[in-house]
């Protein structure tokens, strides 16, 4: 087991349950060092004394809060350990809540809580098993780190997960970020939601960090003395170009379904818009659909349209 975070006691009511907080992820990110290019030296981060200039170890090292650029408190370990919190050195579960009430951008880091000593074994399994038969979610308030936290616990795989969230007022408002309102085609959105469920999966168990993958094969050969891999191909994306929405939800809809290895039943026809210039539509292999129509061979009000031109699609057969 990893070595505990925190230990304390899960509040539940009148029941209390030891437990232990360990990390429920684990960091697969390469890190590098900062070195001296000339020679590759070590560069570290030394902690000096801003007034008389002396580098401190850490023993010397302790809290201070600023009041003014003039006046500083300093603040110990001692003393923040006795401020009278009740979630001290408890997590005291609050409320029970749906858990598709709360919102997943408050939602932080996440930990197992491990029983800590046979004793817990039995209110563990109980608070365990009320979550999963009430189909609901616990909030909990905690102390950690000097401060008082909000949490969430639920179960997964048998152990109860404790997600750390943040507080209402730690949420910025997206108000000002949010586009201007602008007009869709009810087609749009159909075709947006068609290529929704062309690309509905059951589970993302099998993505992988392919930058990190790349990254270490980088190190692999440079450690080797290999010639250096090559940049990837097509990763790169034109940049000021207007694109016929349209068009580009009917190409997407047919990417998805090749790459799945469903008959598209042919290639979309892509529009090309520049800005202040409109040029003819550009056809991939013939195949008699357009980007404009819809599966099963119906048109839409984009069929009917090209940039400067108009005709009429052909009808196809459903079949």
């Amino acid at each position: 087991m990893p070595r505990p975070l925190w230990t304390g006691a899960i509040s539940f009511g009148l029941v209390t349950i030891p437990v232990k907080v360990v990390s429920a992820t684990q960091d697969h990110s390469i890190h590098f060092r900062q070195v001296h290019l000339k020679d590759l030296g070590r560069v570290r981060t030394r902690k000096v004394c801003e007034l008389d200039g002396k580098a401190l170890s850490q023993d010397e090292i302790g809290k201070g809060y600023e009041l003014s650029k003039e006046e500083t408190v300093p603040v110990t370990d001692e003393e923040l350990d006795r401020i009278p919190l009740p979630t001290a050195k408890a997590i005291e579960i609050v409320a029970f809540v749906d858990a598709d009430s709360i919102d997943p951008i408050r939602i932080g880091d996440s930990y197992f809580l491990a029983t800590d000593g046979q004793v817990a074994a039995k209110p563990y399994t109980l608070l365990r098993r009320a979550l999963e038969r009430s189909d609901k979610v616990a909030v909990a308030k905690f102390a950690w780190h000097n401060r008082e936290r909000l949490g969430l616990l639920r179960v997964r795989e048998g152990a109860i997960v404790l997600h750390s969230m943040r507080w209402p007022d730690e949420i910025r408002s997206p108000e000002s970020l949010a586009p201007r309102e602008v007009e869709l085609r009810e087609d749009e959105i159909e075709r947006a939601v068609q290529l929704t469920d062309t690309m509905a999966l059951d589970s993302i168990a099998g993505f992988r960090d392919a930058y990190r993958d790349a990254l270490e094969e980088l190190l692999t050969a440079k450690s080797e003395g290999r010639e250096l891999p090559g940049p990837a191909e097509g990763g790169e994306r034109e940049e000021g170009k207007v694109v016929d929405l349209m068009a580009a939800l009917s190409a997407s809809v047919e990417a998805a379904k090749e790459s799945r290895g469903e008959d598209g039943g042919g290639e979309a026809t892509v529009h090309e818009m520049r800005p202040g210039k409109k040029t003819a539509p550009r056809k991939a292999a013939a195949s008699g659909k357009t980007t404009g129509q819809k599966a099963g061979g119906r048109k839409t009000a984009a069929a009917k349209k090209t940039t400067g031109t108009k005709r009429t699609a052909r009808k196809q057969s459903a079949s």
